[in-house]
């Protein structure tokens, strides 16, 4: 088994999203640093556009994550609904 993550700025327009990332990933672990936070999981991380919108009460586009990421690892998969992460082992 292989683990995924995705780092993220901490601040008032991400707090919502790490919100969404964790109700559709139950799995992963949240690491919050004073500058950042980590999401770890094995093997696939989900980040679903539909559940951004429900937690921040607008239209959200996937591209916005773009302006707050810092790092993440593994394979992408994006479309205009969900961007994944997952690892092959």
């Amino acid at each position: 088994m292989s683990t995924v993550f995705i780092a993220l700025q901490t601040n008032e327009e991400t707090r919502p999203i790490i919100e969404a990332i964790q109700i559709d990933n139950p799995h992963a672990v949240v690491n919050r640093q004073p500058a950042m936070v980590k999401i770890d999981a094995p093997n696939r991380l989900v980040i679903r556009r539909e559940t951004i919108e429900e937690q921040i009460g607008r239209e959200y586009d996937l591209q916005e994550l773009q302006i707050n990421l810092i790092t993440l690892s593994g394979n992408v998969s994006e479309d205009d609904d969900t961007f994944t992460l997952t690892w092959n082992s």
